[in-house]
């Protein structure tokens, strides 16, 4: 089988902290990854060499680029210390990381495979890719990301005429920044760096012949590294071991995904997610979605056209069984804004047993330091306590929503095995709330801490099995030079990704 060797792991390749200009502390950044990721890279800002002239317009965009490129090359040295002292084989995996902008052909993301290695200052991306294949020549491997490529080509978005493979297996997707797969997203691009480009897009680049992998980043600036609904990138390994991530990003068996985590498992003809494979009259097509909430519809792209699209009309219900596999998500925030609420909870349920605990933390929603609140607060401020087969025990903090637009709510995510007669509960701040599980399965409760305008917490409908887990498989024939790859999207609006399938003589 295609994956049969192969585990799912979870990451976040590019994200900030004050390691550069950003907040929270590296400390808290490496703290909030582990709660939610299985490898990391934490990112510092390092050099613009394109950056515009000095003018009265930019001059403060000029100022926090040089004072934090300076903090960086001043703090490199104990950073990698940090990593080193925080990298733990088989269990969390960091890269050390720094980006690069160039204002014509679009920033990068540049990871060193093992724990060692200076920041570079190229003049252009043709200097910095030779210096990075000098590097390679002495054994130090290294890639280059493109990310926020959606931005018009000269303000920061990719210049797809410039692209080279060689150092860039994969490019990200989406992050804080907004979705770049095509000019119709589900996330637009709203910072003031300004909307996406057509000729900028993932789509555009794959019409134009690239091979690459997709990835999502949170470009977190407030030090927390997959932060939910910002970003998050899966990868398809051996191992969680740095030989095996690497491998599997260079093999661009990666997908991107907004915030849940959602298992794809894309394949044409045996083949995974990110290979080049022959032409062929008769492609098998399959598709293996385990989601993090109810399916909406599953979309196979082809050439950048929507190929199938499967829905829950093509898969019957089953029988209602005694017991049921189905994700419990817990989510607390609400209230007044600008005001911040400390939550404690044990979370879980009786009369069934708990699978997988996903934790569904949000960092503070920061992209550049202009935005920044409680710059010397700790930023570590989600985490689970405990945890066993029948209950979690976590803390976290969170903000009402600054505009109907943008949650700001913290989350926890059970995947359980129980009686359908089960009672799901939630002790919250000293006081208890209970669901009967058959009641969640018709639909979401929500209640008030303290009457109207209070924080508040909803539990969301417990999904049947077979909204949760589909297989979808067709056949289609295929030409030289096509590309094919997979689009999920939940009920809740959470999306995912796959890496595409590259037909190639």
């Amino acid at each position: 089988m295609t994956y049969s060797d192969l585990q799912p792991y979870y990451g976040d390749i590019h994200n900030h902290c004050n390691i550069s200009y950003g907040l929270g502390s590296l400390e808290d950044a490496l703290a909030n990854a582990r709660e939610r990721l299985d490898f990391v890279s934490i990112t510092g800002h390092a050099h613009w060499p394109d950056m515009p002239e000095p003018n009265e317009r930019v001059q403060h965009i000029i100022d926090f680029h040089e004072e934090g490129f300076a903090k960086l090359k001043k703090g490199w040295r104990a950073m990698m210390k940090t990593l080193r002292e925080t990298d733990e084989e088989g269990s969390f995996i960091v890269y050390p990381a720094f980006e690069v902008h160039f204002c014509a052909t679009g920033d990068r993301n540049v990871l060193y495979k093992d724990l060692e290695g200076d920041i570079l200052y190229p003049k252009d991306l043709n200097d910095l890719n030779n210096q990075l294949r000098e590097l390679r020549k002495q054994g130090h491997d290294s890639l280059a990301q493109p990310h926020h490529v959606g931005y018009k080509t000269g303000t920061r978005g990719i210049d797809w005429a410039t692209f080279d493979p060689e150092f860039a297996p994969v490019t990200e997707m989406l992050s804080m920044h907004g979705c770049s797969e095509s000019s119709e997203n589900p996330l637009p691009f709203l910072h003031v760096m300004g909307p996406s480009d057509w000729e900028s897009t993932i789509q555009y680049g794959l019409a134009q012949g690239n091979i690459f992998g997709f990835t999502g980043g949170t470009d977190h600036h407030s030090g927390h590294p997959g932060s939910y609904g910002h970003g998050l990138t899966g990868v398809w390994a051996k191992n969680l071991s740095r030989d095996a991530i690497w491998e599997a990003m260079y093999q661009r068996r990666t997908w991107a995904m907004t915030g849940d985590r959602i298992d794809l498992k894309f394949a044409i003809n045996d083949q995974p997610m990110g290979s080049v494979i022959e032409p062929s009259m008769e492609n098998n097509i399959t598709l293996d979605v385990a989601a993090g909430a109810a399916i909406d519809y599953v979309d196979i792209i082809k050439n950048n056209r929507l190929l199938k699209r499967f829905s829950q009309c093509d898969f019957e219900s089953l029988e209602p069984r005694d017991t049921i596999c189905t994700k419990l998500h817990l989510e607390l925030g609400w209230g007044p804004r600008k005001k911040t609420q400390d939550w404690e909870v044990e979370f879980g349920i009786q009369e069934g047993k708990i699978l997988q605990v996903e934790p569904r933390f949000r960092g503070q929603q920061v992209v550049s330091p202009l935005e920044a609140e409680g710059e010397n607060e700790s930023h570590y401020t989600a985490h689970v306590i405990q945890s066993s087969d029948t209950a979690v025990n976590f803390s976290a903090v969170s903000g009402g929503n600054a505009n109907n637009f943008s949650p700001n709510m913290q989350g926890m995510c059970l995947e359980v095995e129980a009686s359908r007669d089960a009672t799901v509960y939630a002790v919250i701040n000293g006081k208890t709330w209970q669901w009967p599980l058959s009641t969640l399965i018709e639909g979401a409760r929500s209640d008030l801490t303290n009457g109207i305008e209070s924080p508040a917490l909803r539990i969301h409908r417990a999904a049947q099995p077979e909204e949760l887990k589909w297989h979808c498989q067709f056949k289609d024939d295929s030409n030289n030079g096509d590309f094919y790859y997979t689009r999920v999207r939940q009920k809740n609006e959470q999306w995912a990704w796959s890496s595409p399938i590259f037909i190639r003589s």
